[in-house]
């Protein structure tokens, strides 16, 4: 099993509002993730729009933005609880193929993709407990996140990119838990963390200024023919190839962070308009 890789808290979900007007570090799963909730609550359907409010009455901050980090955040609120969940924020495939064969691939549903269907099932289930619902929201709202950062859905022997070391000249601070390993500028990370990281935080963008900037551009993003977790998840391992996002040295400059950051914020839209579909399709009725 892929060892989580180590993430910053960013902040209690209830600082969100006060981050979200100074432009900050944040991670794919910081800002990225509150992007995708953002664009995606923009798009709802009015009675999907409401159910969503209605099962966040009461979160510090009650927005799809403001719980979308909420299953990182179980490392240390509810460590138990994140063990359990912990393989379902990616999915692997072996090298040389994005196929993925449940069976080998996500054995009893513990993965990105059956993560996204069991969750979205409890979500749409008004049987359910209120409270289990509110959380499958929040899982949903995160996973489909996940699924569409290329690295949580490698078929690279490296751990999604957590054993391909780099060493990054940058002035983007990194997160609090990996200072030390900053000196004279320059930045021993991952190309995990790149992706989760580096790539969006060097925009120097608050999350209403990016959110904004994303929804200027023509929606839907473009014509959507793949349908489902599964679709998604190849998109995102066939990209890594197609866009040879591994690169050819181990030393890297913002040059890498600019030539990519448009593939990830085209991967951040359309997250985005299939989580708003999800939803609508779940909540909507």
């Amino acid at each position: 099993m892929r060892p989580f890789p180590r993430r910053p808290l960013f902040a209690a979900l209830c600082l969100l509002p006060a981050l979200a007007f100074a432009p900050a570090a944040w991670a794919w799963s910081g800002l990225g993730h509150a992007l995708v909730g953002a664009l995606a609550e923009r798009h709802l359907s009015p009675a999907a729009e409401a159910q969503v409010r209605r099962l966040l009455a009461g979160e510090p901050d009650p927005t799809l933005a403001g719980v979308s980090s909420w299953p990182d955040h179980l490392r240390d609120s509810d460590p138990a609880r994140f063990k359990q969940t912990q393989a379902w924020h990616y999915v692997d495939t072996p090298p040389g193929t994005c196929t993925v064969v449940r069976e080998r691939d996500c054995p009893d549903g513990n993965c990105a993709i059956g993560a996204i269907e069991s969750q979205r099932a409890i979500l749409a289930d008004r049987s359910q407990p209120l409270a289990a619902r509110r959380d499958a929201l929040k899982f949903v709202v995160h996973f489909v996140g996940d699924i569409h950062q290329p690295m949580h859905a490698d078929n690279h022997d490296d751990k999604g990119g957590n054993d391909f070391q780099i060493s990054l000249r940058t002035e983007l601070p990194p997160e609090d838990w990996a200072r030390k390993r900053y000196v004279d500028g320059v930045m021993g990370t991952s190309l995990h963390s790149i992706w989760d990281y580096y790539i969006l935080g060097s925009a120097g963008l608050s999350l209403p200024q990016y959110t904004n900037r994303l929804d200027a551009l023509p929606w839907p993003p473009r014509p959507d023919a793949s349908t489902g977790p599964t679709a998604w998840a190849h998109e995102s391992c066939s990209l890594i190839a197609s866009r040879h996002l591994y690169p050819a040295s181990h030393k890297m400059d913002r040059s890498y962070l600019d030539a990519e950051r448009p593939l990830a914020e085209q991967r951040i839209r359309q997250a985005a308009w299939r989580l708003s579909l999800l939803l609508d399709d779940a909540l909507g009725h």
